[in-house]
């Protein structure tokens, strides 16, 4: 083995950390890796649909089938289910009932947490039309589900290069991620269609996708903010209002 040694004038070329820097000696199935980990902290817990139930630690069928008003039977029969001992956490059941099929005995996972802000700010558009509002579930509540109409266009919310373009990862359905410089990256989950491909620089306002319910129980857009990886407030950099 060879010891390398340098001289005292070499000096390392140092260049801004950047997400694209990260994967791109790797290729893609790297960066699908990637992608998960940094998306982690947004989680792929999702609001349950009308007429469902997310299992949560400590439920039993039966407390599950009380709660909506129908039989253990009646429950196992609509989910295809041939044991009652078998649900498990996260585990999204069909249930009788409106509003309260959606209630969940967790009231610790839809506390909204605070707002979180980047050091410095970024000039952004909405990537979507539509009523607006923040994630209430942990730990995704600094992202914003816009309801808009399906079809409906999905717009780069600043300049950037598209770093990710699939459905790769569970949970988010159609998904774009653009990074716009060495800190902030933006992330358009649920989409129907993506109109642009992994290494496209794309205009700030320019349509990216449309809006549609892939990976979701409903037809909205997920846009979150990320800074040096972390999920920020989107909230405080898009304008006031989404109507354009």
């Amino acid at each position: 083995m060879y010891l390398l040694t340098f001289s005292t004038r070499f000096r390392p070329i140092r260049r801004p950390f950047s997400f694209a820097s990260l994967i791109r000696p790797y290729g893609r199935s790297f960066a699908v890796l990637v992608l998960a980990a940094l998306l982690a902290s947004c989680g792929t817990t999702k609001p349950v649909g009308q007429g469902q139930y997310r299992v949560v630690k400590g439920d039993t069928l039966t407390q599950i089938a009380r709660q909506h008003g129908q039989t253990v039977d009646s429950l196992m029969r609509s989910n295809n289910l041939k044991d009652s001992n078998s649900i498990r956490v996260g585990q999204v059941l069909n249930v009788k009932g409106g509003a309260t099929a959606t209630a969940t005995p967790a009231p610790a996972a839809s506390t909204k947490g605070p707002s979180i802000a980047a050091p410095r700010s970024i000039d952004l558009v909405w990537p979507a039309e539509g009523s607006s509002t923040r994630g209430t579930l942990a730990p995704n509540t600094q992202g914003v589900y816009i309801a808009a109409v399906a079809g409906s266009p999905v717009k780069a919310a600043a300049a950037g290069k598209v770093m990710y373009a699939g459905n790769g990862l569970r949970g988010y359905g159609n998904m774009l991620i653009v990074n716009h410089d060495a800190d902030f990256l933006s992330v358009y989950a649920h989409n129907q269609t993506l109109l642009v491909k992994e290494g496209a620089q794309v205009r700030q306002g320019e349509t990216i996708a449309t809006v549609g319910s892939s990976g979701s129980n409903a037809v909205n857009l997920y846009f979150e903010l990320r800074y040096g990886g972390k999920a920020v407030d989107a909230l405080r950099y898009l304008p006031k209002s989404s109507s354009r």
